[in-house]
């Protein structure tokens, strides 16, 4: 049994997509199209016109005129009005856009409805209070080689200008919102690529701002590929901020395309966070929050919690609490209601995770529950729990980026410490204990982002986000975010000349 999809999803689905530019739907300048799937069955689920080089032109210009003419004239206040009404309207179209997301990328529409769609309404709603209250600074000078010269300083926080944003396929209507909302609030104008897996729910925000009174420009939508709309985001020198979420490996190749006119950049990328369970903890608690850290989302997660470390006298307890609720995952259609974990995103994705379960097997870890392909059709793998690995093992080292846990023993805070640091990222982490005094003491010492303790996966438009090392630069969310979006100008008058 599957939900009946909402006429108006029909509708949309069935419709060619075409590239939105300057306020309107046009069609790629090549003509070329994809097919976006659906990932339960392999199937075409929609045509999407695919945008390039000169696509991404038009819609640069289009941005261009947009951020000097009516975006820049609207008072802060009214451009908070336009990003509230933009959250409000998610809310009011939610059951679609939830439906649209469980489609196009696979996750149960329960989690969409519950989680996505409403985060990213409220992510708008927060950042729309924040037009109002962008502040510079006045500043008391005191200059040495002019005695008894009097000054008036201070700061001015403005936008950068035109911005790119490309966003990756786990989360697709949430990440366009973190990257939305603060970019209009600062008041930048943008081009935004969705991923070339999951665009719909990215076309179809670019209605609703729309309709919520955006001005044609401020935001232009192109679906396409990372090797050619993509790349040419990155590397236009009428852009004048790059900013990007998804692997590192990508991340890496952003920052030398944008080299060219040394545009800014903030990076959202990898991870492999650790989860680190110790043994004074309730296991009630501990069991069910770290199975939430890694199959949340199929594991398809940034910051998913891939390495759980127990000490010792917990760790055949805990590793099969975590194996027992592996195994008692119900896969299947996003659009069921039975459905707890729904399909990877794509082909691509099912041969990159699977491949890495090949890898640990013949490494010789030792697989504990799950570790293979669920059935024939669409892109569904088992939750999986593997153990016996070491650290030189890819499945330890690397970003598998599914529902994939490789379990670790320690004995010590101090052991633990080194072992959560041993990666090239630093995006999350978890910890779990009764001891509060040990869980900040840990948390001071771990290099990452986003620190848990008795918890996972908790996310606020108020809290910032991002990793340290090659998990990125910058952060999304809070009010941190507003200075990736914002240049600071000093200005300075003399006084009584």
């Amino acid at each position: 049994m599957t939900v009946t999809l909402e006429k108006s999803v029909e509708d949309f689905i069935a419709t060619p997509r075409q590239l939105f530019i300057g306020g309107r739907w046009v069609h790629a300048a090549s003509g070329k199209t994809f097919a976006t799937p659906n990932p339960a069955t392999g199937e075409t689920l929609a045509n999407i016109a695919e945008a390039d080089a000169e696509d991404v032109d038009r819609a640069v210009r289009a941005a261009r005129a947009a951020f000097d003419g009516p975006w820049s004239r609207l008072t802060a206040s009214e451009r908070g009005r336009i990003i509230w009404r933009i959250g409000d309207l998610i809310d009011e179209h939610a059951d679609e856009l939830a439906q649209l997301e469980s489609l196009d990328n696979g996750k149960p529409l329960a989690v969409a409805r519950a989680a996505d769609i409403p985060l990213a309404a409220e992510l708008f709603r927060y950042m729309a209070g924040w037009a109002t209250k962008l502040e510079g600074n006045t500043i008391a000078l005191s200059v040495p080689y002019m005695p008894g010269a009097e000054f008036h300083a201070y700061t001015l926080r403005e936008p950068i200008g035109v911005v790119a944003q490309i966003i990756p396929w786990n989360f697709p209507l949430l990440m366009a919102a973190w990257k939305l909302g603060p970019a209009l609030a600062t008041g930048n104008t943008v081009i935004l690529k969705p991923a070339e897996q999951t665009p719909l729910s990215a076309l179809r925000l670019a209605e609703i701002m729309a309709e919520a009174g955006l001005p044609d420009g401020v935001v232009n939508v192109l679906p396409g590929y990372g090797e050619t709309a993509g790349a040419a985001l990155a590397a236009h020198d009428g852009v004048d901020k790059v900013a990007f979420t998804g692997s590192t490996e990508v991340g890496k190749l952003i920052v030398q395309a944008a080299a060219g006119n040394l545009k800014k950049v903030s990076l959202e990328l990898g991870g492999k966070s650790p989860n680190i369970v110790f043994d004074d903890v309730d296991p009630a608690l501990a069991i069910p929050g770290a199975a939430n850290a890694i199959f949340f989302n199929h594991g398809q997660c940034c910051v998913a919690g891939s390495r759980l470390f127990v000490q010792e006298s917990r760790f055949d307890e805990v590793v099969e609490g975590v194996a027992t609720i592996a195994r008692g995952i119900k896969l299947g259609s996003g659009l069921d209601p039975d459905t707890q974990m729904g399909p990877l995103v794509s082909d691509e994705q099912l041969r990159r995770v699977t491949g890495f379960l090949d890898s640990g097997r013949t490494d010789g870890a030792r697989t504990v529950a799950g570790g293979n392909r669920h059935g024939e059709r669409g892109y569904f793998v088992e939750p999986t729990v593997i153990t016996d690995t070491s650290p030189d093992m890819a499945v330890v080292r690397e970003e598998i980026f599914g529902p994939v846990v490789v379990a670790s023993p320690f004995s010590t805070l101090d052991e633990i410490a080194d072992q959560a640091n041993a990666t090239t990222f630093g995006l999350g982490a978890g910890i779990w204990t009764r001891d509060v005094s040990k869980a900040h003491a840990l948390a001071k010492r771990i290099r990452a982002g986003t620190v848990w303790i008795n918890c996972y996966n908790v996310f606020d438009a108020a809290l910032p986000f991002g990793g340290y090392k090659q998990s990125g630069w910058g952060r999304e969310m809070g009010h941190e975010v507003l200075e990736a979006y914002t240049e600071v100008k000093a200005i300075c008058t003399q006084l009584h000349i």
